[in-house]
């Protein structure tokens, strides 16, 4: 992949990629936990940072009949903690399940081609997202099941890549779960489809928030590379997460494009950063912005208003959708009850699918497209242009570096100054 500027935009045009959404049900199980009966199934976990810890102990506590037996991650004190954790949960399902021998612990930038080598039939992959394209392009040519974490990818080359993926995993029959949970809550799934069949009457404008404080930042550490740095203080960099928009904004675009019934054909976007500049140390916020708002159309003509920030001041926060119709509002989740946690719920269902007690399931191109509606977002705020789907998708912009070493250095990329010069 070619090394350009995260404020350029390509016009270079390429062969289309499809956008079609892959039909999929939303699974559920009957009971607190997923089907008991059959051969145990072994899950390998790439990826053992705080999510890919927390989604091994959701597989582990919602399923029986399931065993965590093998490990990858690029730092080893990383895979260690992980171990650490889950086979010391203080739920005994989660603990007894976990069995990961020294010789099925794989580390180093190469850690996910042993970790394929291994009889594994579910790989859990939550790996920071700049490599997610690859990683799961090697996954399905292993021929494993896969749960993969949000976003898909940080630029439009790594969401074909993906998509592409998804594909020969279905043509291969291999189920793919994502991490947009809210596909697998009981609440949004029932009020989606009560809005499906008219609820609201014809949806006529919808909202999507992610107004919320900063995360986490991790300043640096004596002795410590650039890319251990920039994969352990991961959202201060674009190349490694897409910026707040892409990584964390995905959740509310993609109840927004269920809403819609696909993606948006262009969008018109703004943003900046106001706060993250007041550091002397350029490492700890990076290159990204700390607001974005767009506006999206769909094909239907109905605009959509997005909101995200990440601000660490005394300001209303708000994590939200809404749409309007002719008869009525929602926030797509008040048709519905929870009834179990859906970070356990995709696991289960993801479990279920794979031993055939359930539907094949492949979340995978519609993720990507959920994650490129919010990369085409960035895109058009970081240039100052808007976008059509077309334009952003077939863009050749890439911005993860081709080669990936401890012994490299990674400087911290300008922060975006949008301008027809970025174009």
């Amino acid at each position: 992949m070619s090394d350009q500027s995260t404020a350029g935009v390509s016009r270079r045009t390429f062969a289309k990629a499809s956008a079609a959404v892959a039909s999929a049900a939303i699974l559920s199980s009957k009971s607190g936990v997923a089907a008991t009966n059959g051969e145990t199934i072994k899950v390998g976990l790439l990826g053992c940072g705080g999510r890919g810890t927390g989604a091994a102990i959701n597989c582990l506590e919602g399923n029986t009949n399931v065993k965590l037996v093998a490990m990858a991650d690029i730092l080893d004190y990383q895979l260690a903690d992980s171990l650490k954790k889950i086979s010391g949960h203080g739920n005994k399902q989660v603990s007894s399940q976990c069995d990961v021998s020294p010789e099925m612990q794989f580390v180093g930038v190469e850690s996910y081609k042993e970790i394929l080598k291994t009889d594994v039939d579910i790989i859990i992959h939550a790996t920071t997202p700049y490599i997610r394209p690859l990683h799961i392009e090697a996954i399905v040519e292993a021929g494993k099941h896969i749960f993969t974490e949000k976003p898909s990818a940080v630029d439009p080359v790594g969401i074909r890549r993906f998509i592409a993926a998804a594909k020969k995993a279905e043509k291969k029959g291999l189920c793919i779960v994502t991490g947009t949970q809210r596909r697998h809550q009981k609440s949004y799934v029932d009020t989606m489809k009560k809005l499906q069949d008219g609820a609201i009457g014809d949806i006529l404008s919808g909202q999507a928030y992610w107004n919320g404080t900063l995360p986490f930042m991790r300043e640096r550490k004596p002795g410590m590379s650039d890319l251990e740095d920039r994969l352990k203080n991961w959202y201060a960099h674009c190349w490694v997460m897409g910026d707040n928009i892409v990584e964390q904004h995905i959740h509310n675009l993609d109840i927004m494009n269920w809403a819609m019934g696909g993606p948006p054909k262009k969008v018109y976007a703004s943003g900046g950063r106001v706060w993250k500049h007041l550091t002397k140390n350029p490492e700890r916020y990076g290159d990204l912005w700390d607001h974005f708002s767009c506006d999206y159309e769909y094909d239907n003509g109905v605009h959509v208003t997005s909101m995200c920030r990440h601000w660490a001041r005394e300001c209303t926060q708000r994590v939200a959708e809404n749409v309007v119709g002719t008869k009525g509002s929602s926030t797509c989740r008040d048709m519905g009850k929870d009834d179990r946690n859906p970070y356990v719920q995709e696991h289960m269902d993801l479990l279920a699918a794979v031993r055939g007690e359930a539907p094949y399931i492949n979340e995978g191109v519609r993720c990507a497209e959920s994650t490129m509606t919010a990369i085409m977002g960035r895109m058009s705020a970081y240039t100052g242009m808007e976008l059509t789907w077309e334009e952003a998708l077939n863009s050749d912009l890439s911005i993860v570096p081709e080669v990936l070493s401890f012994d490299m250095k990674y400087p911290v990329g300008e922060v975006p100054n949008p301008g027809p010069k970025n174009v």
